[in-house]
C-alpha cells in the first residue's frame, strides 16, 4: 500500500469510513428505534433476508415441508438490513446481535427465540428429527462440518467479499490474504467431497444446507463476481456437489424467500405464495 496506517492509542469510530454498508455498521449494540415485529398465522415466524445466511434456514424449512412435516409451515418476514430493520426493538428482542436470520417458535410456552443460522438449523433438525444424525460418528461428522462452515464463511463474506467487492478502495494485501484463505477452504471442501456425495457422508444434512448458500453459490454464480479470479471451476467436486443441491426443488423454493425481486418472495406465508 502507498500509505502505511499507524493505529492511534485509542480507536475512534469514523462512521463514513467503512465503504459499502457503512451506514449499518456501528461499534455498539441495541435498538435504534421502536418497531414491533409482525406475527403471522404459523407457529414458526422467521425474520430474515435472502442472503446466504438467510437462505440456509428457508432451505431447511422447505426441505422439512417436502418431507410432509406440516408443523414446519412458517411465515417469513423481510428484514431489510440496508434500511436498518435489524435495529428495531422487536428484532433486537429476538436477536440481540442484530443479524439475520432470527426465528420465533410460538409452539412453545413461552415462545422460544433462536438466533444464529447454525443454531436455527440444529434447533429445527432436532425438533422435527431430520437432516441431523441422532448419535455417533455420523452426528459428529455433520456437526463438525456445520461448525467448519460457521467459522469459515466470515472469511468469505466479511473478509474476501468486503475487500474484493465492497471496500472504498482496492488494496492488494487484504485481497491476497483472503483470496488465499478462500482457495484453501475450497480445497478443503474439494478433497472432502472426492469420495462422498455430501459433506458428512452419503446423506444430505444441515451441514450441506449451511455450506451451499456460501460455497455452493460461490462456485456456481461467483459471489462478488469472483469466479474467474478464484478459478472456482477447478474445484470439480465442489461444483458437482453444488449443482446437485442447486437442483433440489425445496432448495429452489428456499432461495426465493425474502428476496424483494421479480422472481423472489419478499414475504412467504403459505406454499401457494410460490405460485403467485
Amino acid at each position: 500500500m502507498a500509505d502505511t496506517y499507524t493505529p492511534p492509542k485509542v480507536w475512534t469510530w469514523e462512521a463514513e469510513s467503512g465503504g459499502r454498508f457503512a451506514n449499518i455498521n456501528r461499534p455498539i449494540a441495541g435498538p435504534t428505534h421502536d418497531k414491533e415485529l409482525e406475527v403471522g398465522k404459523h407457529p414458526l415466524q422467521l425474520y430474515s433476508l435472502g442472503t446466504p445466511n438467510g437462505v440456509k434456514v428457508t432451505i431447511m424449512l422447505e426441505e422439512l415441508l417436502a418431507l410432509g412435516e406440516s408443523g414446519a409451515e412458517y411465515d417469513a418476514w423481510l428484514i431489510n438490513i440496508g434500511q436498518g430493520d435489524q435495529f428495531g426493538s422487536g428484532f433486537v428482542d429476538v436477536n440481540p446481535n442484530s443479524k439475520i436470520p432470527a426465528l420465533m417458535d410460538h409452539s412453545t410456552n413461552p415462545p422460544t427465540r433462536v438466533f444464529e443460522s447454525g443454531a436455527i438449523l440444529i434447533y429445527l433438525a432436532e425438533k422435527f428429527g431430520h437432516f441431523l444424525p441422532e448419535s455417533g460418528q455420523e452426528r459428529a461428522e455433520c456437526l463438525s462440518w456445520l461448525m467448519w462452515l460457521m467459522g469459515s464463511a466470515p472469511y468469505l463474506g466479511g473478509g474476501f467479499g468486503h475487500f474484493y467487492a465492497y471496500a472504498p478502495e482496492k488494496w492488494q494485501y487484504p485481497i491476497d490474504r483472503y483470496a488465499m484463505e478462500i482457495k484453501r477452504q475450497l480445497d478443503v471442501l474439494d478433497r472432502n467431497l472426492a469420495d462422498r456425495a455430501f459433506l458428512a457422508g452419503e446423506n444430505f444434512t444441515i451441514a450441506d444446507m449451511a455450506t451451499y448458500p456460501w460455497y455452493g453459490q460461490l462456485v456456481l454464480t461467483g459471489l462478488y463476481e469472483s469466479k474467474e479470479f478464484l478459478e472456482v471451476e477447478s474445484y470439480k467436486n465442489v461444483v458437482r456437489w453444488a449443482n446437485e443441491i442447486h437442483e433440489r426443488p425445496a432448495v429452489k423454493r428456499g432461495r426465493r424467500v425474502n428476496r424483494a425481486s421479480k422472481s423472489g418472495l419478499a414475504e412467504r406465508h403459505d406454499a401457494s405464495d410460490f405460485d403467485k
